[in-house]
C-alpha cells in the first residue's frame, strides 16, 4: 500500500521512522482541537500534529538541531498544507 493513501499521521509516521530510525515515536493528530482556527479545514484532520519523539540520531546535538531534523524529515508535508507542528523530545 502506497503511504500516500494513508491518513497525514501515519505518512508522518511512516517518514520520520525512515529517516530518523527513532526508539520511541507517537504522532498524534490534534487538528480537530483547532476546529476554526487559522490553518484548519474543513475535514478536522491533518493541519496540526503533534510529534514525541527519541531517536539515536539526537545524540549530542542540541535541542534546535533535533528539531531541524524532524521538521527537514517533514519540509514536503508542511509545504502541502501542515499547519502546525509540536515536537516533544522524549
Amino acid at each position: 500500500m502506497s503511504t500516500a493513501t494513508l491518513p497525514l499521521s501515519a505518512q508522518i509516521h511512516a517518514r520520520l521512522t525512515e529517516r530518523l530510525q527513532p526508539t520511541e515515536l507517537r504522532v498524534i493528530d490534534e487538528s480537530a482541537a483547532h476546529a476554526g482556527h487559522v490553518g484548519a479545514n474543513d475535514s478536522g484532520e491533518g493541519t496540526h500534529m503533534r510529534v514525541r519523539i527519541a531517536s539515536p540520531l539526537f545524540t549530542g546535538i542540541s535541542r534546535v538541531q533535533c528539531h531541524r531534523l524532524v521538521y527537514d524529515a517533514l519540509q514536503d508535508f508542511i509545504d502541502q498544507g501542515l499547519h502546525a507542528l509540536a515536537i516533544e523530545l522524549i
